[in-house]
């Protein structure tokens, strides 16, 4: 078996007798079968613009140091991954409730809430958003810690909104933002009496979620609480020279 080529045991096989015949023969003259210089055409379409991209990342980070910010440092200990659904046939006040409805909770609960929905655009979002889940767990690696060993202890946080939750599993995956964007319209027609024609414009609407993993929550917790410790007592009169007004009065 070669590279381009099809084994012998394979159910192509009897479709390909020609071409097999002509790749014999191929070889037997010493053609080269493939040409790689047009497989990189396909993979590498613009060679020289990622040489320079990746000539203009190197000088940025020789010019700082090799140090990073503390967002691309977060990229590497955190995951993350946005997916935008196609557009649906709706408009932005009807999806958007339920964006908000998902916003903030764990990814099952989220598509459990869309299941029970009573609005119609909801099976599409339950859709999407399993497809979502899905792409982040073959992607990014999002959601193995229990096959990794990637759990961690249990340990309850507190979220933006006050309230306590206890996290079980730190990869996690939950519905950190949720928006929706206007799509394209068409146009359909409304006929009325004596012969008079209205327009209606039909919607579409797409809405995008961003999922993340529970250790960014936790991190937050963490810092949230930690900011909280640091903070200074409040004094009503604190014991500091006066700066701003005479020690002596002026009469």
């Amino acid at each position: 078996m070669t590279r381009g080529d099809l084994s012998s045991d394979s159910i192509f096989e009897s479709a390909r007798k020609t071409t097999r015949q002509e790749t014999v023969a191929k070889k037997a003259a010493g053609e080269v079968e493939r040409d790689p210089s047009i497989m990189a055409a396909v993979l590498d379409p613009a060679p020289r613009s990622r040489e320079r991209w990746l000539r203009k990342m190197v000088i940025r980070q020789v010019r700082k140091g090799g140090r990073l910010t503390k967002t691309q440092a977060l990229k590497q200990t955190e995951r993350e991954n946005l997916s935008k659904s196609p557009d649906f046939p709706t408009s932005l006040k009807k999806l958007g409730p339920l964006a908000r409805q998902i916003a903030g909770k764990p990814i099952e609960d989220a598509i459990v809430q869309m299941r029970f929905s009573r609005k119609k655009v909801a099976q599409d979002v339950r859709k999407h958003l399993e497809y979502a889940r899905d792409e982040a767990i073959v992607k990014r690696g999002m959601g193995l810690g229990a096959v990794e060993g990637r759990k961690g202890e249990p340990v309850e946080i507190e979220l933006k909104d006050g309230k306590r939750k206890l996290v079980a599993d730190r990869t996690g995956i939950y519905v950190d933002q949720a928006w929706v964007g206007k799509g394209m319209h068409t146009i359909s027609y409304d006929y009325r009496a004596r012969g008079r024609v209205n327009l209606m414009k039909n919607p579409f609407t797409s809405i995008s979620v961003l999922l993340k993993e529970e250790a960014t929550r936790v991190r937050l917790s963490e810092e949230m609480q930690k900011k909280r410790d640091n903070r200074k007592v409040w004094v009503q009169l604190p014991d500091r020279p006066i700066t701003a007004q005479r020690q002596h009065p002026c009469w």
